[in-house]
């Protein structure tokens, strides 16, 4: 679940927090209205706004009317992670875009910190072939969009038309797509094969 709107906090309401924070930390007690002011070059009025923000939102405590009567009553790092939507894929087919509008089935929320730059997506694993490294059967796994891979990198590929989810392994001119599971066999590509990487796994969610 995401925050709810009463908790939410701006970047501008973040930025003052920290400084806050980082001169309770450093001096052991907290900055003055004109000390915050002088920081950020902005107005005592707006410094007041948004400490009055935070407070209302829980991230600060007033003690009485003190020129340094603040106090943290939630730190930045106590928030909540910042959740960013994901499209779900359903059926992935050959020649088709992987974010095709007739792909799309919905969308997950995934923490901001596993999808920091690139293009993701998201789909269901399928099968028992990656449960040694904790990809169930059903499990949503979340994929960041690239053609390429390293070895050891657990991938989404298009092998000859068909979608799979392996671990990818390159030795000399040998590649394999190599499950975690000692009941299934690796895969080894042939001359004829088509292999196409379609992402990189990042991270999975249970289902």
């Amino acid at each position: 679940m995401g925050r709810s709107k009463t908790d939410e906090i701006t970047p501008l309401q973040r930025e003052t927090l920290d400084e806050i924070c980082r001169h309770i930390d450093a001096k052991g007690y907290p900055p003055t209205v004109k000390e915050l002011s002088e920081t950020f070059g902005i107005s005592h009025s707006s410094v007041h706004e948004r400490i009055n923000q935070l407070v209302r939102k829980g991230y600060l405590k007033r003690e009485g009317r003190k020129a340094r009567g603040l106090t943290v009553a939630k730190r930045p790092e106590d928030m909540a992670a910042a959740l960013v939507a994901v499209p779900v894929i359903g059926t992935v087919a050959a020649g088709q875009p992987i974010l095709a509008e007739e792909n799309i089935i919905g969308e997950v929320l995934v923490e901001a910190s596993t999808v920091r730059s690139g293009e993701y997506f998201a789909l269901h694993a399928s099968g028992d072939s990656m449960i040694g490294a904790g990809i169930n059967d059903g499990d949503l796994i979340i994929v960041r969009r690239q053609p390429l891979a390293e070895t050891g990198d657990i991938v989404v590929a298009l092998l000859n038309d068909e979608a799979t989810v392996k671990r990818l392994r390159i030795e000399n001119e040998r590649i394999e797509l190599v499950p975690e599971n000692p009941r299934h066999a690796p895969i080894t590509l042939r001359p004829e094969d088509d292999l196409r990487i379609l992402g990189k796994v990042v991270g999975w969610k249970r289902t």
